[in-house]
């Protein structure tokens, strides 16, 4: 089967992850979290107090960053800054309340598009995240939009925090999706929206692995797929 690219777009929690790297695995095609890339340029901020409101101390600071991403020995994709694995750091909800804020600036989502469509360029790619049907990669072969209801996002990335040691409630977690939500969708450059030739697929009553299989299908049978905007 001819090499594609997949762009999938979601809001958190939603699935789109578990999707994009299950898709990856089962193709055999590189999968790049663009989360992880805006997770680890937040953390760059903020462990240097970098000021948002100050584009050239911004613009400095992007370059002094190196993203990529390797697998561990037991195959896991970690995400590397500047020659370090801050895979876990990334995902503490303290980069999670700051993250919207810092992929809203302009320059940082140039910055983090221009590498994405360079990993993009050889085809045989799995992308997820808000702006990939639409900006990053308007023209893949395949797009997705992964919706699911709000009260179970929000279970499902209170256990997921829950499961990593961290201690916080429901609440906070609905409230921090609620503004990443807002941020994600009302901001200028690139606001998250589901492109028009794009798939909807709602995962909210879909195990992990139905949800899989779902988009497996999709792949499969794309071309008359996309006469069905809605799964």
């Amino acid at each position: 089967m001819k090499r594609i690219n997949i762009a999938i777009d979601g809001f958190s929690s939603s699935g789109k992850s578990t999707i994009a790297k299950a898709l990856a695995k089962a193709l055999g095609y590189i999968f790049i979290d663009t989360g992880a890339m805006y997770r680890a340029v937040t953390l760059y901020f903020l462990d240097r107090q970098i000021p948002l409101d100050d584009p050239q101390a911004v613009s400095d600071a992007l370059r002094q960053m190196q993203i990529r991403f390797e697998r561990d020995a037991q195959g896991r994709q970690r995400t590397i800054l500047n020659g370090r694995d801050v895979e876990d750091e990334i995902r503490s909800m303290r980069v999670a309340r700051a993250v919207s804020q810092v992929a809203a600036i302009p320059a940082v989502r140039r910055a983090m598009v221009h590498q994405q469509r360079e990993m993009a360029r050889s085809k045989g790619v799995v992308m997820d995240g808000r702006d990939i049907g639409t900006v990053v990669l308007p023209d893949a072969e395949l797009k997705l939009f992964i919706t699911a209801r709000p009260e179970v996002r929000t279970q499902r990335r209170y256990r997921e925090l829950l499961e990593k040691g961290l201690n916080i409630t429901p609440e906070e977690v609905a409230e921090n999706l609620a503004q990443r939500d807002y941020i994600d969708s009302h901001r200028e450059d690139s606001p998250l929206r589901q492109a028009k030739d794009a798939i909807l697929l709602d995962t909210s009553d879909l195990s992990r692995e139905e949800q899989v299989q779902k988009a497996l299908q999709l792949v499969k049978n794309r071309d008359t797929d996309k006469n069905h905007p809605h799964f």
